[in-house]
């Protein structure tokens, strides 16, 4: 009899434990699977370019020249801008992927191999972004993510193209005074955004790691980055008010900007001045 008692208390206490153990584990779980929650709201590029004109209103600044626009308009002359070749598409504001929308849609089959759904109306068959668009949902709902979007002149997001971040010798500036250089399938951004192209890296590596892996030259440049250039007043507040149309936390920002503004405040009021900063205050 005595056995039996000492056995049902040691059964009960290695019960107790295991219940406490799996409540960590499934804890842990649900901590990841928060943490790489992205966009699943928002399927359409179209749409988010639309929320985006929305959430721009308050802080209408292109992303790599700084320059003021008024509706779909740069505004050159606030920033020193001159176009390169194509006037026409310089004139235009245009949203562009921080992270290029290739880099990611390449890991979708689809992109390098087509499917038996993409062929045309006159059965022409097709690949790449449009073939990817069409057949992947995950794929539509990371090229929507509003996080990885940013109002840029026309010209100059057509120059970019999908060319990876990098630091590159000289100060060559081929469209006036704003201050990117393209080189060699290189991007350099001025230093006054190259901590929100870093963030922006992180977040999507974080929340789409499947898709999303940088090698270890990049990862150190971002982290450098991020270290170098901290955030400011109008990044954390557009954080937010993402974070209120897409349902997704960007769990990067939340981290950087809970000592300068609690994220989830949506009746935080910045000032004007706070919140064109990057060009009054060079940041």
């Amino acid at each position: 009899m005595e056995i039996f008692v000492r056995f049902l208390f040691v059964f009960r206490i290695m019960s107790k434990l295991f219940y406490f153990f799996l409540l960590i584990v499934l804890y842990s779980q649900t901590s990841i699977a928060q943490a790489n929650e992205g966009n699943k709201k928002i399927e359409s590029f179209l749409k988010s370019k639309t929320f985006l004109k929305k959430i721009h209103q308050e802080s209408p600044v292109t992303f790599y020249c700084q320059c003021k626009y008024n509706a779909n308009k740069p505004n050159w002359e606030s920033c020193g801008f001159r176009p390169r070749k194509d006037k026409k598409r310089a004139s235009r504001i245009e949203w562009e992927h921080v992270l290029p929308a290739s880099y990611f849609g390449i890991k979708f089959n689809a992109w390098a191999n087509g499917h038996p759904l993409c062929v045309s109306s006159k059965g022409k068959i097709f690949k790449g972004r449009k073939c990817t668009e069409k057949v992947h949902e995950l794929y539509r709902y990371m090229q929507a993510d509003l996080y990885n979007l940013q109002p840029a002149i026309g010209e100059v997001n057509g120059i970019r193209s999908n060319y990876q971040i990098g630091e590159i010798e000289g100060e060559e500036r081929k469209f006036g005074k704003c201050d990117i250089e393209i080189k060699n399938k290189k991007v350099e951004p001025t230093p006054k955004i190259r901590g929100d192209i870093a963030r922006t890296y992180l977040y999507m590596e974080q929340t789409y790691p499947q898709y999303v892996k940088f090698n270890q030259s990049i990862k150190k440049l971002i982290i450098r980055w991020d270290q170098e250039d901290p955030v400011d007043a109008w990044e954390c507040k557009r954080a937010i008010l993402i974070s209120n149309i897409q349902g997704n936390t960007n769990r990067i920002l939340q981290n950087r900007c809970s000592n300068k503004i609690k994220i989830g405040n949506t009746n935080l009021n910045i000032k004007k001045t706070d919140q064109n900063d990057k060009i009054d205050k060079g940041k």
